[in-house]
């Protein structure tokens, strides 16, 4: 008899592990089937931006990350000396937060045991069929098993068996040249906490890793010396090579781990074919410039979770899941322009590309300029154009944009906060002026909605004129109505 459940996960790592907690935090039952028998040890991501704690917040946990993470406000664009300033986000995180991958995939993984997620470790999908009914995942974890399901999600990385299944292709540029980095121990520390280091030998980073004894050290050769990012890493190679263009290794010893990583580019053609989706790395690939692979996809989770839990259950029409695409696939277009771009910057050694980044360094000290980047860089700048469908007239512009945190007094003399409102995955209609209702469609449920009275006790002006507001589960703004006035607190 075969196990059946609401959604299938495939992939275990930070994406599918969220998307799963969305999808339980509804009532689904849920699986998520991950081939590795222990997470990872080694960290890919190191940053958390500010839009994907503020994710975490609209869930109640971001307090788990903040206590074992170290706030940066600034962050870097193709490594030019100008930083991105993050200062200028309106958010309770104008930072990125420094920590390291395994970390946030264990505390991820905490919340999604808290919710009952099941979580099969060592188990290898093989096989997807895909019937008008729902899919079927067949693998084998020890023995053969095989798993139906309503949906499933393909969360399984770069070279996603759920996308190669499905058939959807993977369109894009192969990658060039080879990157080295190591997790290292130095035996001399820079004085300050970050190095970049960009010249005609080549470009390093070099970042502590958080653990108080390990930094992280990225490098980019300018000769190319023929290697792939299959070709395995030496200790001396990686010395050689920073000391090449920095003048020094600081005595790096002890690696923790080294490897290769290159600039191939890739974005699936859709991420949706029939009731199985892609998300995270098994729908776009790039160069991992400015740390925004991770977060992306926990965005995309996000964006998906919902959606794919109030068509389960029966309280929104198929036709909103299309909305995943129309929603995110742009979001993936411009991380993958992006990030080439980056590329092609970070790889500019020649006197002629040296003067296209001093250009570029000098457009970055312009307020206007540098704020458009950080908001790109962070995910604050997402903004989806008809975030309910059928509801584009004569809109408030806080519609499509993800919506602040924001302190309220209830009509009923209580405190609380706008994401507490939205901690548990339902819709939120806020009213604010008396008598002022924001629209809502005929097919949202009444159980699916929170509905509030009060007014903002700071930071009101991130309203402005708005009496009542409707805010989806994933904290955009779906629809608003202008109020008269507003009670006093």
């Amino acid at each position: 008899m075969k196990d059946v459940y609401d959604c299938i996960v495939v992939g275990g790592g930070p994406v599918g592990l969220w998307l799963s907690c969305e999808l339980r935090l509804a009532g689904l039952r849920v699986v998520v089937i991950e081939r590795r028998t222990q997470r990872i040890n080694q960290s890919r991501a190191l940053t958390i931006h500010g839009r994907t704690l503020e994710v975490l917040s609209l869930r109640g946990i971001e307090e788990r990350f903040l206590a074992v993470g170290k706030p940066v406000r600034s962050g870097h664009y193709a490594v030019l000396d100008t930083r991105l300033d993050f200062d200028i986000f309106d958010s309770r995180f104008p930072y990125t937060l420094f920590i390291p991958q395994e970390t946030t995939e264990a505390l991820i993984e905490e919340f999604a045991l808290e919710l009952g997620v099941e979580i099969l470790r060592g188990a290898m999908a093989e096989r997807i069929v895909s019937e008008s009914d729902g899919v079927t995942v067949f693998g084998t974890n020890d023995r053969p098993f095989e798993l139906s399901g309503r949906y499933v999600v393909g969360a399984d990385g770069a070279r996603s068996l759920v996308r190669s299944e499905t058939g959807i292709e993977f369109e894009g540029h192969s990658g060039n040249g080879a990157w080295l980095l190591g997790d290292v121990v130095l035996a001399s520390p820079p004085d300050t906490p970050l190095v970049s280091a960009f010249n005609e030998h080549g470009c390093v980073l070099v970042a502590p890793l958080g653990d108080g004894a390990h930094y992280r050290i990225v490098v980019n050769e300018a000769d190319d010396r023929g290697r792939t990012r299959q070709d395995t890493v030496t200790l001396e190679e990686l010395r050689q090579a920073t000391a090449r263009i920095l003048g020094s290794d600081f005595g790096a010893h002890s690696p923790l781990w080294l490897s290769r990583f290159d600039n191939e580019t890739r974005l699936a053609k859709t991420y949706r074919r029939g009731n199985i989706f892609l998300a995270g790395d098994a729908a776009h690939i790039h160069l991992p410039a400015g740390g925004q692979g991770m977060n992306v996809g926990i965005q995309d989770a996000m964006n998906l979770g919902w959606k794919l839990a109030a068509v389960a259950k029966g309280t929104a029409p198929v036709e909103l899941l299309d909305t995943y695409e129309s929603e995110r696939l742009p979001v993936g277009i411009y991380l993958r322009d992006t990030t080439m771009a980056q590329s092609h910057l970070i790889t500019a050694f020649s006197a002629r590309g040296r003067a296209l980044r001093g250009v570029f360094n000098d457009m970055l000290k312009v307020p206007t300029i540098n704020a458009y980047f950080a908001n790109q860089v962070s995910g604050f700048a997402v903004h989806y154009p008809d975030p309910l469908p059928g509801f584009g007239a004569g809109r408030s512009t806080l519609v499509g944009g993800r919506i602040r945190d924001t302190p309220l007094r209830l009509s009923d003399g209580t405190d609380a906060t706008l994401f507490g409102l939205l901690s548990k995955g339902q819709w939120l209609d806020l009213t604010i002026s008396e008598g002022t209702k924001a629209e809502r469609p005929d097919w949202l449920h009444p159980h699916s909605v929170v509905e509030a009275r009060g007014i903002p006790t700071d930071h009101a002006d991130t309203l402005g004129n708005i009496g009542a507001l409707l805010v989806r589960p994933d904290g955009y703004v779906a629809q608003t109505a202008v109020g008269s006035s507003r009670r006093e607190a």
